[in-house]
């Protein structure tokens, strides 16, 4: 492994040679063989189904786990997936997972689907994917995923089989027994085929591919983002940029001896490429515990039991488990840890100083985005960690902070200047970004740049710090309020764990500063006591917020991200009813949904003797926009 300890240790890698010429495997199939020659026999993926130190768990070793793809590839062919047809899976961590996330893309092209969205949310990405194969889980105890795909099939018609996962072999004696018992029904309305993954898998050779591998890069993935601002893309990824991922964790963290823990899920860019790419290249050992991952029952609890268990040295987290371990005893021998990674959302000082405590070890937070393939940057393991950053842009990346001039020019921020983060690496795919060719315009500074939608800047050492979500930026009377601004001074808090500012309606100013709040499990707050602290802490007087809202949970998506358009629906929806309630209006918001083009749209019922014009006139001073759910 190259040392990376500074900017210059980057540099120093870059400068062994072009990236072009590092002659790494063109395909997937060339990279997971590669690595399968060169250690056959170590451990390469590992899960178990239940949390417990215990539990029953599987493991393949790369030469196994190379026959399982193999296998997986050539049922895809077989269905008729040519590499420019697509695999969908909606599932979630499994052995399965991982080997239909590489057959996938070994075959064609694989879509990971998040099997917490909703049916009509799946089949509008299968829609947009045009998958012809989906697998998913065959009907299991405490799951509605295999309902969920099977109404979303129903109004997916180029969807002409679908392959079920049982997650019953996981299980041993009595309960294995139970589950074909209580099963539950799944009552099937859609034409495509329904087939056994394992059964079918099984037919087929495991020693070669039935077919030729593709010779040249190729997209092979499709991942959709909807992050934290709404309704999904569809990023498409190349070879290249998967291979890079790995790459770059083989090079700078991790070696064949290493253990690597990911309770996160992998229809997500962080645990399918710098995780599972990085152990393909460097021989690494990935242990997936559940199929919730860190959302599993007695997964945080037994968490400690379980880098014990499998003797982690890297522990693969972000913020929100993080501080759900905290509120835990460190009630194991955890000495086989070197290193926390952390992303998906910045990570408070507090936080980090309390893990560090706690465990001995420190934290190293990491940037990357779904349009990146993924890694952008990272704060070095064997140097200086400044916490609150995510570190210096790794090898072969370049970050330019960029401000939009008038006629559609750029120019380049200062040193701590904040302006919009641009990224180009090999994982860019420049001017290919999304499936959809009309989400493509604007995303490109001079035609290379990714423009990623994140503010942030450059310090003198080099290292990239986030300030907020350019979308997420408070628009106050003109004045531009960065949310995060609110967010870091109510963590100073003690009893506060997550704090999302968003900007609320208001008839004056166009938004207000508004905040909603999740204490620290055991601990207590009123919000008169929050409001009081966050005038006290939040330096810019325009940023202190007019509303503070305390819930028992923060909405996050499924990598712990904050999802603020569910705190954007419940503001729009209490100021605008407050709005109508004092001006007698007669109606009231049923719903805020979004729309496509017009984004977050309030759907108002009548209630009583409706006043429309009253209606109109009020709701006409807020800039969101609105319409009636009915026409009566």
């Amino acid at each position: 492994m190259a040392r990376f300890a500074t900017i210059d240790d980057r540099d120093a890698v870059q400068a062994q040679m072009p990236w072009a010429d590092r002659k790494l495997p063109v395909t997937l199939h060339g990279f997971l063989s590669d690595v399968a020659k060169r250690h056959p026999s170590r451990p390469a993926v590992s899960f178990q189904l239940l949390s417990g130190p215990k539990d029953k768990a599987e493991t393949l070793t790369w030469a196994a786990l190379l026959g399982r793809v193999n296998q997986a590839a050539n049922l895809f062919r077989s269905l008729g997936i040519g590499e420019r047809d697509v695999v969908a899976y909606v599932l979630p961590n499994s052995m399965e997972t991982a080997i239909t996330l590489l057959g996938g893309a070994v075959a064609g092209i694989v879509n990971p689907i998040n099997p917490l969205l909703e049916a009509d949310q799946i089949s509008a990405i299968l829609r947009e994917t045009g998958a012809s194969v989906v697998v998913t889980l065959k009907a299991f105890p405490k799951t509605d995923v295999p309902q969920k795909v099977a109404e979303a099939v129903k109004h997916a018609p180029k969807v002409k089989t679908v392959l079920e996962v049982d997650l019953n072999r996981y299980l041993t004696p009595p309960k294995s027994w139970i589950v074909p018992l209580i099963r539950p029904k799944n009552p099937v309305t859609h034409t495509a085929v329904v087939k056994s993954f394992t059964a079918e898998a099984r037919k087929m050779p495991a020693d070669r591919l039935t077919f030729a591998d593709s010779t040249a890069d190729r997209v092979a993935t499709f991942f959709h983002t909807g992050g934290t601002t709404g309704m999904p893309k569809v990023a498409q990824h190349k070879y290249s940029g998967m291979v890079y991922n790995g790459w770059l964790g083989s090079e700078l963290l991790f070696n064949h001896d290493d253990v690597l823990i990911c309770p996160l899920p992998l229809f997500h860019v962080f645990a399918a490429y710098p995780i599972l790419m990085a152990a393909i290249a460097s021989g690494a050992h990935v242990v997936f515990p559940t199929p919730q991952g860190y959302r599993g029952d007695g997964v945080f609890d037994n968490f400690w039991k379980l880098v014990e268990r499998w003797q982690v040295t890297f522990l693969i987290t972000v913020p929100t488990a993080i501080a759900a371990l905290m509120q835990r005893p460190v009630n194991a021998d955890v000495s086989t840890l070197k290193t926390a990674i952390s992303g998906s959302a910045p990570l408070p000082v507090e936080l980090y100083n309390r893990f560090k405590a706690a465990t001995g070890v420190e934290i190293a937070e990491g940037y990357g985005l779904t349009e990146a393939t993924c890694l952008v940057s990272c704060n070095p393991v064997d140097g200086m960690k400044k916490v609150g950053s995510v570190g210096l842009p790794l090898p072969y990346t370049n970050v330019r902070i960029l401000q939009p001039q008038p006629g559609g020019t750029f120019r380049d921020c200062a040193v701590d200047e904040v302006g919009e983060i641009c990224v180009a690496n090999p994982g860019v795919y420049a001017g290919n970004t999304y499936t959809e060719t009309d989400k493509n315009r604007d995303l490109f500074a001079d035609e290379k740049w990714l423009r990623t939608g994140d503010l942030g800047r450059l310090d003198s050492d080099g290292y990239l710090w986030i300030t907020g979500r350019a979308k997420d930026l408070i628009i106050r009377g003109g004045h531009n309020i960065d949310p995060a601004v609110i967010e870091e001074a109510l963590l100073k808090h003690e009893a506060v764990a997550f704090a999302g500012a968003i900007g609320q309606p208001d008839g004056f100013a166009g938004e207000l500063p508004c905040v909603y709040v999740e204490l620290v499990g055991g601990k207590t707050a009123t919000v008169a006591e929050l409001m009081e602290f966050a005038a006290t802490h939040i330096h810019e007087r325009a940023a202190v917020p007019k509303h503070l809202e305390i819930l028992p949970e923060l909405p996050k998506t499924a990598v712990g991200k904050i999802f603020k358009p569910d705190l954007r629906r419940s503001a729009i929806a209490r100021v605008y009813n407050a709005a109508l309630v004092k001006a007698g209006a007669g109606a009231e918001v049923a719903e805020v949904v979004e729309d496509k083009k017009r984004g977050l749209v309030a759907r108002l019922r009548r209630t009583g003797t409706t006043d429309e014009a009253k209606v109109a006139a009020t709701l006409g001073e807020f800039t969101r926009p609105w319409e009636w759910a009915d026409k009566g």
